[in-house]
């Protein structure tokens, strides 16, 4: 009797710890719960604070969706964060010692001008404050002590945006900058030259008048009617060289880099050709989400190189399912 009670008591604990093991291999009661905190998307780690420093321009909306992707890692992560900018490189650096001085855990930056970041980037990174380099900067990114890099290869999208040009047969490319000696914007249009098999032009023009973008592209194309392509390099200035085509009583087709939600519209209704998307709700969520994972779990993501966001070619034949990520101001 007494050994088959013990025999009983043995195939109990046993059936309990292979009830236990296979409560641990599934997941259990407790697994599920952490899964469903990690579903839920709120991190329980301490209050970070991270500031972003852009270069953006005032009025270019595409800084909006930059924005929107890392308030929403923010949110997520929970962390302060602190955006600021200044299209003026100087400046720009000027704010980056700022959140230095204020101490922060971690700044993400563009790099637009590379030389005039490249010492603020390193005082950080003395200073024990981790940065991540986004949008704009990938040839310098790493000259400068940055941890990571999140953005598009101008240089290859360039190239896309020049060989879809010939491809539909153009002959003759006007390639408009918004501001000179930004690194992003002269890749554009380098790879644009690159990629296209036609003769290409350059007229620049001064982002923050778009009264004056609008009048320059309209007074270059009344200059030169064998311009059939005009390639903008942001969404704005493309919805406005829509207008100068007008203008110009030019038969040019316009297509550009970069969207917001009324470029998605306009190439639907095709008054914008096409679009070169490097994604930007992407970037901003990347830069702030890999400050967190650095911060708390020491992870570097991209191991060592560039975390490509683009390029995305959104035309026609794909335009209605960007819209819907698009009317909620993320695409």
């Amino acid at each position: 009797m007494r050994r088959t009670k013990r025999a009983a008591g043995t195939a109990l604990l046993a059936a309990l710890a292979l009830t236990a093991a296979a409560c641990s291999s599934t997941g259990g009661k407790k697994a599920q719960a952490q899964a469903e905190a990690v579903t839920a998307g709120k991190a329980g780690t301490p209050r970070m604070k991270v500031a972003m420093v852009t270069h953006e321009a005032p009025g270019d909306t595409f800084w909006d969706i930059v924005r929107k992707g890392a308030q929403a890692a923010a949110a997520k992560d929970n962390i302060q964060l602190v955006y600021s900018s200044d299209p003026d490189a100087g400046k720009q650096s000027t704010l980056v010692q700022n959140a230095i001085d204020s101490k922060v855990d971690g700044i993400a930056v563009t790099l637009a001008h590379p030389s005039a970041m490249t010492g603020v980037v390193q005082k950080a990174k003395a200073a024990g404050i981790p940065v991540v380099a986004f949008n704009s900067g990938l040839d310098d990114w790493q000259k400068t002590g940055a941890l990571e890099y999140f953005g598009s290869d101008e240089h290859l999208a360039g190239e896309t945006a020049g060989k879809q040009l010939a491809a539909e047969g153009a002959k003759h490319v006007l390639c408009v900058p918004q501001e000179q000696g930004q690194v992003a914007l002269e890749a554009r249009c380098d790879g644009v030259a690159k990629g296209f098999s036609g003769k290409t032009d350059k007229v620049y023009v001064t982002g923050t008048n778009m009264p004056s973008v609008r009048t320059t592209v309209a007074a270059k194309l009344r200059e030169d009617k064998t311009i059939d392509r005009v390639i903008m390099l942001g969404a704005p200035f493309a919805l406005t060289a829509v207008q100068s085509v007008k203008d110009a009583g030019s038969s040019a087709k316009v297509a550009t880099f970069d969207m917001n939600p009324e470029l998605v519209q306009a190439v639907q209704k095709g008054d914008v050709e096409w679009a070169i998307d490097q994604q930007p709700y992407l970037q901003g969520y990347l830069a702030v989400d890999s400050l967190w994972l650095y911060k708390t779990n020491g992870n570097v993501i991209g191991g060592g190189k560039t975390t490509p966001t683009g390029p995305y070619v959104v035309n026609k034949s794909n335009v209605a399912d960007v819209l819907k990520f698009a009317s909620r101001g993320t695409r």
